[in-house]
């Protein structure tokens, strides 16, 4: 079922003729008619669909690749990371909507995000050469994604080029943290809290985290104890194992009222954190050290 992009009508809806002179004219590829993905270990793209022609590059087990066409002796002409290429198809599981969330990069500059698939429709956005986005499914030559911001909408494939959720972190992530969420989490500093918010313009506590950790390819549910419970990442109980960039948890029984958390901030080292805090009104720093904040802690989730 098509997921049409009702929530993100908020953004201003720029006209089809403007949407056109920023999109720059980019010269048309090739698109998708599918999504697959790789079910072996070091598989070769080949330049032709023959296992005796030159090696474009290797993919590993578990990479989504965009479909472009099959030929008839059961190889894809498949595209990856900006290459094309040909991949048998014994090696190739052909992907449903709703079977997956693949990480794709922009390739051109002044990309249109439209409403519905066709570059007839409304425009809801542009974005910029080299961001990344959310690919949720393909209809003919057409990809529905979700924006850094949460803007879903459909962009032409050849706009976008699959890679791996990998690839779109910092490589920065370390035994010392991932400073990517940190400096993600750092933009809404001073953003305002309105309880239910989850944009740049006002968030909640988790709709902060949720709204960060989406820019990483994570969806997260919009409630705290929700978060907490989501049954992703890896929990840490100890302060002393948290890394930055890791979710810390908070549950004040008067608040959480049976739930299983009350409050979410991301921790960025050093016994500070993140958050959206609703007695500041803001998206502020804060310290474990805080009796409060001590007193409360249930534990951290690593996510990234």
């Amino acid at each position: 079922m098509i997921h049409f992009p009702c929530k993100a009508a908020r953004v201003f809806l720029i006209s089809a003729a403007t949407a056109a002179m920023l999109s720059g004219f980019a010269a048309a590829g090739e698109l998708a008619v599918g999504l697959a993905k790789t079910t072996g270990n070091a598989l070769n793209m080949r330049e032709y669909p023959t296992t005796d022609s030159a090696v474009v590059m290797n993919l590993d087990k578990g990479n989504t690749l965009a479909l472009i066409e099959r030929t008839e002796d059961d190889w894809f002409k498949v595209a990856y990371e900006g290459k094309t290429g040909y991949v048998s198809a014994n090696y190739l599981q052909e992907l449903e909507n709703g079977e997956f969330e693949a990480r794709a990069q922009v390739n051109s500059d002044g990309v249109c995000v439209y409403y519905t698939p066709s570059d007839e429709s409304d425009i809801l956005n542009t974005i910029e050469n080299k961001a990344y986005v959310t690919v949720l499914a393909c209809y003919d030559g057409w990809y529905l994604v979700r924006c850094q911001y949460g803007t879903e909408g459909y962009i032409r494939s050849d706009y976008l080029n699959l890679t791996s959720v990998a690839s779109s972190r910092s490589t920065s992530s370390t035994k010392s943290g991932n400073s990517s969420v940190v400096s993600v989490a750092k933009r809404y500093l001073g953003v305002r809290y309105v309880y239910g918010g989850a944009s740049s313009r006002s968030v909640d506590c988790s709709g902060f985290t949720m709204l960060v950790m989406r820019q990483f390819g994570i969806s997260l549910p919009h409630s705290a104890s929700g978060q907490w419970t989501s049954g992703k990442g890896t929990k840490i109980y100890s302060r002393s194992a948290l890394r930055a960039g890791d979710l810390v948890f908070f549950r004040d029984p008067k608040v959480a009222k049976g739930k299983a958390a009350s409050h979410v901030a991301i921790y960025i080292g050093n016994n500070q954190f993140i958050h959206a805090s609703s007695s500041s009104r803001k998206v502020t720093y804060g310290t474990l050290n805080s009796s409060y904040h001590s007193r409360y802690y249930i534990g951290g989730l690593r996510l990234v």
